[in-house]
């Protein structure tokens, strides 16, 4: 018999109260623009594309995000403003950090050396670290109009990032499946409280 193949992807996901305040942010863009597509996930940074992975080497996965997740310590992230990728994306704008793109360059790497599974090819695209509030169900009319509205509106937010989440498709949605925690986690979580 087969194994199951399932589709995931590799994400930072922000801690309560911040990822609920994106959440509404999602959902004034489904209101008031009729983009909702990005209801799909929880809000994230997005480290690694979509992949399809068979569903017994999930394990094996989770396995090597935490290994990974074990060498690095919590880190700051920080939003600052919208911005946009015309003509249909609008999201939250994440400052890029070294440790936000060795992250990412990281969990590449895993996912190639380890499962030939190959995302964004190093070059073809620089990594842009955002959080996506509507996307390819936003019309272009929509778009404009939206994003004259955003533009110059302001949003900070910031949160310590504690680990890297894998998440897994339903069929309808997204869902956190697990949480790869950094080394000292739970005390950076306290200190930053």
């Amino acid at each position: 018999m087969q194994a199951q193949e399932n589709l995931y992807f590799i994400a930072l996901v922000p801690p309560e109260p911040l990822c609920s305040q994106i959440w509404a942010l999602k959902e004034e863009m489904r209101d008031k623009w009729s983009s909702q597509a990005s209801l799909n996930s929880p809000p994230h940074i997005t480290l690694h594309m979509p992949f399809t992975l068979k569903e017994n080497r999930e394990k094996a996965v989770v396995q090597g995000l935490q290994e990974l997740a074990e060498g690095y310590k919590p880190f700051s992230v920080e939003l600052d403003g919208y911005g946009a990728f015309p003509p249909r994306v609008i999201y939250l704008h994440v400052t890029p950090s070294d440790a936000l793109k060795r992250l990412q360059s990281d969990v590449g790497d895993l996912m190639k050396r380890g499962f030939h599974i190959f995302g964004e090819e190093a070059g073809s695209r620089p990594f842009r670290p955002h959080l996506t509030l509507a996307s390819r169900d936003l019309k272009k009319e929509a778009f404009e109009k939206a994003w004259q509205e955003l533009r110059e509106k302001e949003f900070s937010g910031r949160w310590m990032a504690q680990g890297i989440t894998l998440l897994r498709h339903t069929g309808q949605r997204w869902e956190e499946l697990s949480l790869a925690e950094f080394a000292d986690a739970s005390v950076a979580a306290d200190d930053y409280a």
